[in-house]
């Protein structure tokens, strides 16, 4: 995000150019190493630059090339993240100077080093992340120091600036649901069938979901197969008044965007700790208006918390800072032992959830149950609903097709979904090679399995399961399918999938598989 300044700069410009590079949320520029206008040795040991125009400042990380081809002498190459941020078109000049680091870092060093943060410090550092002021290396440094060690007081200090750093909403309705599964269960599609139920009851439930980073699907990557979900603000407001929930994408909203900044590099440095999961979920739902949450805490060897005693201990971390932010945390703990439904990947979940929704003989029974017991809860917050009659009244509002008109109602108010939506049409059986009973399912595995077959960009590809936990197997019979629109994603696929089937068949080892015939 550019920002604005008063200061004089008075360096020789250069012209704007565009350049095709999708650097993900960093700002990069790209300087010619025979620039005319620069001395790209000026800029040794500077990693970072401004641009400036007029009065509108743009931080970035700096390239230098010798390809004249690429960048001219006379230009700067501004990649698409910074083009867009920037906001100015090609051709425009500017000058290019060193950039200072942030102030806010010596905070995070302040960290490395054992000291506690300040809620001031805190709120500067949110600050410069959502204005892109860190690079990928500083963003990591706060994590890692975070990760360390956050006190009670520094975690306060973080789901508020968070919350504060992007759009606040604000609802009519004196009560507001939501629920959150902490993730990493494929398949745990529940969401898109607990929002059409809460919303066919009266409960007012305004869903904004996450798209993939590392799964192989996100709600709002499912919901995309069916549905717009990359509405304005102002759009999901009405959604929600005509249909009393929607399933929109957080991200497009803007609540709480140091999130997904802080999630983005979490993922590959496998850092997950209890404070950072809270800081991140509650922060949003706080910026989302809601007064009554609820948490999915999956547990399971394969998921992210391995046993009760870890479950125990994140509850009680949700409940405190719940009761902090005026937000009534009800936390239980549900099977995260394996997948849950048929599908692992969007069209496919989609399929799932639209089997449940329209009361379909092959629609999966374990996503139906849980997609009813985490709406029972949330119904219960109905004060006119008697105590113990929440699953009583969602498996009405099931059974009766209420859910499933709801469901239509707030695909049509969203739009329609411009995506493709087919089944990739490439398969390969994965199958059992010796008879036996499943004992385990690694539920990573599956993961990285259906992301390697091309989900969630290729909304079309991922996995079709054929058995679950406790299932007697034969040899060469299908545990599960996958789909690809490209031969060689397919091919990298199966490739995985012969040195780790993520199946444990009889003793604990994974399933070899067989070719499909």
């Amino acid at each position: 995000m550019a920002e604005d300044t008063n200061r004089d700069n008075s360096r020789p410009p250069l012209k704007v150019r565009r350049v095709s590079l999708d650097t993900g949320r960093e700002n990069v520029v790209v300087i010619s190493r025979h620039s005319s206008a620069l001395r790209p040795d000026l800029f040794r040991g500077f990693s970072r630059v401004e641009l400036q125009c007029g009065s509108k400042v743009l931080l970035a990380t700096l390239v230098i090339t010798d390809d004249d081809a690429l960048i001219g002498s006379d230009e700067v190459g501004l990649s698409e993240p910074a083009f867009r941020r920037f906001a100015e078109p090609a051709g425009s000049l500017v000058t290019v100077s060193p950039a200072a680091p942030p102030e806010s870092l010596d905070a995070v060093r302040g960290k490395i080093q054992g000291r506690t943060f300040e809620p001031a410090e805190i709120d500067a550092i949110i600050s410069d992340l959502t204005h892109y002021r860190y690079s990928d290396m500083e963003i990591a440094a706060f994590l890692i120091g975070s990760a360390s060690f956050m006190t009670s007081r520094e975690l306060l200090a973080l789901v508020h600036a968070m919350a504060a750093a992007g759009t606040q909403l604000k609802w009519p309705s004196p009560i507001i649901v939501d629920k959150h599964c902490i993730g990493g269960i494929p398949g745990n599609r529940t969401s898109m069938i607990v929002v059409p139920i809460v919303a066919a009851h009266g409960l007012t439930i305004p869903k904004t979901s996450s798209r993939a980073i590392t799964s192989p699907a996100g709600t709002a990557d499912t919901m995309e197969v069916l549905a717009r979900v990359d509405v304005s603000v102002e759009e999901m407001k009405e959604v929600v008044a005509a249909c009393r929930g929607c399933l929109v994408w957080g991200g497009h909203v803007n609540l709480s965007p140091a999130d997904d900044i802080l999630i983005s590099v979490e993922r590959p440095l496998c850092l997950d700790t209890r404070e950072q999961m809270v800081a991140s979920i509650i922060s949003k739902k706080l910026a989302a208006g809601s007064t009554h949450l609820l948490i999915d805490l999956p547990v399971g060897p394969m998921a992210k918390l391995a046993n009760a005693t870890e479950a125990m201990r994140l509850r009680k971390l949700f409940e405190f800072v719940g009761d902090q932010f005026g937000i009534a945390v009800e936390v239980i703990t549900t099977d995260g032992r394996q997948p849950i439904g048929n599908g692992i990947g969007p069209v496919l979940e989609a399929g799932d959830v639209m089997a449940v929704l329209a009361k379909d003989a092959s629609a999966p029974a374990d996503l139906r149950e849980k997609s009813l017991r985490l709406a029972a809860h949330l119904l219960e917050y109905d004060p006119q609903l008697r105590g113990g009659a929440g699953y009583a009244r969602a498996r009405e509002l099931l059974d009766s097709g209420a859910a499933l008109k709801k469901m239509q109602e707030i695909i049509d108010a969203q739009g329609p979904s411009t995506c493709r939506n087919d089944i990739g049409k490439l398969t390969f059986d994965v199958r059992a090679d010796n008879d036996g009973s499943i004992s385990e399912i690694d539920c990573l595995q599956l993961n990285r399995l259906a992301r390697t077959a091309g989900a969630p960009i290729d909304k079309g590809a991922g996995i079709k399961l054929f058995c679950k936990i406790g299932d007697r197997v034969e040899k060469g019979q299908p545990l599960y399918r996958i789909h690809a629109y490209d031969q060689a994603e397919l091919d990298l696929a199966v490739a995985a999938a012969r040195r780790n089937s993520g199946y444990f068949v009889g003793a604990r080892h994974p399933a070899p598989i067989e070719a499909a015939p």
